[in-house]
């Protein structure tokens, strides 16, 4: 079934990892912990997760983005597509220094920030540098060998990242647009009298990120004994106040921010903030630039997830004086002409498969053109398939068969911009999105006040879900609505995609009679059996969804997620799951996740 990937553009890496059908696990290392954690999980306490995942039967661990986020902490909005954030530093592992008289201090930050607390406190991040800084400075005069040679090899991105963030340090954290027009625009007197007078703080934020090389590459080489596959997330963009955009301004387009159009999920579509690239600059440089970014990340990964894959095709830019408010709604597709995507996203994907040896997997979700299908399919790159959007188009939407899953996907139940698995069903499915209905009736002139009451149980929406009265027919619908059908298609298909979706989704699992209203770990158990049963190559699940079916979640299920798309706040990027590493190793339920690897073909 999978051999044709061997007769793939991608047949090396293929090679590499094997044409076996895999289970993994997605797991950002801020939510897991060790008992030796300071605050937050360290690169080191991923040999805990490789262990519990060779446990439970699982070959693949995907992780969330690692790069340096500065002290903003959105994982898709990093300083750097390179550095990775020191904040994962595991003090007990620093290479080359000497520790000793440095354990009290250890100590009192552990107790001042201890592990499993139910919300990461990134102040950790703050008091993890100050230490660290201590610690360079005791030994920056007998620095090895070893960090000299790193500091060669990484010449393309590693002094800019370390004179950006020795700036931004110096100016306060201001964004580089706000720094004298001498350093804004990098002339090279400006910058060389910063490297004169700052030379030991450049060098402390190399020395970090020899350090977190190291870890990083110890971790590999003990995933790869274990025979468990690392996969990394690349985002596709980078943030606006980052080293990327500050040293190389022309591979950006200044005046757009990148976003979303519209869709089922964002009435006013998506603006995220990052400048768009300007491909005929990186071009004009060979294409050096993503050479560079997949070069050093394959030092940490075997495989590479492309955030946002769609944007090699095409991207959603916004001009930046649009007014924040309008989200994306005022955007469009750059390129414009439809007729050139395909070619575009063929010639960059070509281009990432010839400038590594990890094996890319494209994150295919939202509104997709059909040739990044067509592509991904020919090139044999995994993109991705959800089980509860993986459905027959048509007039109800009937969930897919596992067997007709992409065999180039990977397989998952949610992903860490959505609910979990339970969260989706108690709140999620049956129901439209309460802002889109809503924006869609006002368009049309249609009182959605009154439709709201008329054709939704307002006693069981929740979370601006609206979920349909029992027996509203689609003619109801449109008797609703005061419009003929031609008029409103868009909201008869909404209907038709989520009326009974329950209902179905319980047959489909195969359970008799009438569905529960609560998510079970039986529901739970039966749903990652069918996901792990399809066709694709790879099935890949969140942490907590794995784990809930422990039931060690003991909060509403709707707050046990990683990030609420388009909204900004302590819930997002911060979850913690409720055990440490060393106590998952112990589960019972692991010899129950190893039972339905085994069962799906997967170990």
């Amino acid at each position: 079934m999978y051999k044709s990937f061997l007769n793939s553009i991608s047949a090396k890496p293929w090679k590499r990892v094997g044409l076996k059908r895999r289970a993994g696990v997605a797991a950002p290392l801020f939510s897991v912990y060790s008992k030796k954690s300071i605050g937050i999980g360290g690169l080191s306490d991923l040999k805990l997760l490789i262990d519990w995942a060779k446990r439970s039967g699982l070959s693949l661990i995907q992780l969330l983005p690692l790069n340096d986020t500065g002290l903003h902490f959105v994982p898709y909005s990093a300083q750097s597509t390179f550095a990775l954030d020191p904040m994962y530093l595991s003090l007990d592992d620093l290479a080359a220094a000497r520790l000793k008289p440095f354990q009290p201090a250890i100590q009192r930050l552990r107790a001042l920030f201890p592990p499993g607390t139910s919300r990461v406190n990134y102040e950790v991040k703050r008091a993890k540098l100050e230490l660290l800084w201590t610690i360079f400075k005791e030994h920056e005069r007998e620095l090895p060998s070893d960090f000299q040679e790193y500091v060669r090899a990484n010449q393309y991105w590693l002094r800019d990242y370390a004179l950006f963030k020795a700036i931004k340090e110096i100016y306060g954290d201001k964004s580089w647009e706000d720094w004298p027009e001498e350093l804004r625009t990098g002339q090279s007197e400006a910058l060389l009298r910063i490297e004169s007078d700052h030379e030991e703080m450049i060098c402390f934020h190399e020395w970090l990120q020899w350090q977190l090389f190291g870890q990083f590459k110890k971790v590999k080489e003990y995933a790869r004994r274990k025979k468990v596959l690392l996969m990394g997330d690349l985002p596709f963009l980078v943030a606006r106040d980052s080293a990327d955009v500050w040293s190389h301004p022309n591979y950006f387009k200044l005046d757009f921010s990148s976003g979303a159009p519209p869709d089922a999920y964002f009435a006013k579509g998506q603006r995220w903030g990052s400048p768009p690239y300007h491909w005929s600059e990186v071009a004009r440089d060979s294409y050096r630039y993503l050479a560079e970014r997949l070069r050093y990340a394959e030092g940490f990964y075997d495989s590479f997830r492309m955030d946002h894959s769609v944007g090699f095709f095409r991207l959603w830019s916004i001009p930046v004086s649009e007014p924040l408010e309008n989200g994306g709604l005022n955007g469009a597709f750059d390129p414009q002409n439809e007729g050139e995507w395909e070619t575009h996203g063929r010639k960059l994907l070509f281009l990432l498969t010839q400038n590594t040896s990890m094996l890319p997997c494209a994150e295919d979700l939202g509104t997709i053109p059909e040739c990044s299908f067509r592509v991904l399919r020919e090139f044999a790159i995994p993109g991705t398939d959800i089980q509860r959007w993986t459905k027959h188009p048509g007039d109800y939407y009937a969930f897919k068969a596992p067997e007709v899953y992409r065999v180039n996907s990977a397989a998952a139940i949610s992903t860490h911009d959505m609910t979990s698995f339970d969260a989706w069903w108690e709140y999620e499915a049956g129901t439209v999105y309460e802002p889109l209905f809503k924006r869609a009736c006002e368009r049309r002139g249609i009182d959605f006040g009154r439709v709201r009451h008329e054709l939704f149980d307002l006693a069981k929406s929740r979370h601006e879900r609206l979920r349909w009265k029992e027996g509203v027919s689609e003619a109801d619908l449109v008797r609703s609505l005061g419009k003929s059908r031609v008029e409103v298609l868009d909201l008869i298909d909404v209907y038709r995609f989520s009326y009974d979706e329950k209902a179905r989704f319980w047959h489909y699992l195969g359970f008799p009679g009438a569905f529960e209203e609560k998510s079970s770990p039986a529901l739970l158990r039966t749903a990652l059996e069918k996901i792990s049963s399809s066709a694709s190559i790879f099935s890949i699940q969140m942490l907590q969804d794995w784990l809930s079916l422990g039931g060690l979640f003991k909060t509403d299920s709707w707050n046990v997620r990683i990030n609420f798309p388009g909204t900004a706040g302590g819930e997002n990027w911060s979850l913690v799951v409720p055990i440490s590493l060393e106590g998952m190793k112990e589960l019972g339920i692991n010899r129950e996740i190893e039972r339905i690897n085994q069962k799906t073909g997967r170990i």
